[in-house]
């Protein structure tokens, strides 16, 4: 298993930089439209592509987030559909896994169907 240690802090510092991420989009949609109607379309165009790095940040944010409260509950690296450990591997790629990449894949079929 891996050092849960060492997974909290690299879950953390990411957590951290997320949330600065999230704040400087939120920056950057917070400025003024220009007065060129050209110039507004861009950045309404520039604001849809921001909305959609704010949403899969926030998605990530809310991963991370369960991650760490796994590892205070001890149940980090256990498979939560159905209590298997995850692979060491799979935790080392993916650090949010909630699940083994049986169940993973399992999940994927069924919304695929």
């Amino acid at each position: 298993m891996a050092n849960m240690d060492l997974v909290r802090q690299r879950l953390t510092e990411r957590l951290s930089a997320l949330a600065g991420r999230v704040t400087d989009i939120e920056t950057d949609m917070q400025q003024p439209l220009d007065d060129d109607l050209a110039e507004q379309a861009v950045d309404r165009e520039d604001d849809e592509a921001l909305d959609a790095m704010e949403r899969a940040t926030l998605a990530e944010i809310t991963l991370i987030k369960e991650a760490l409260a796994r590892l205070d509950l001890g149940t980090y690296g256990i498979c939560t559909s159905c209590g298997n450990v995850i692979a060491p591997e799979r935790l080392e790629a993916i650090p949010t896994a909630a699940q083994c990449i049986g169940c993973a894949r399992a999940g994927a079929a069924g919304v695929a169907s």
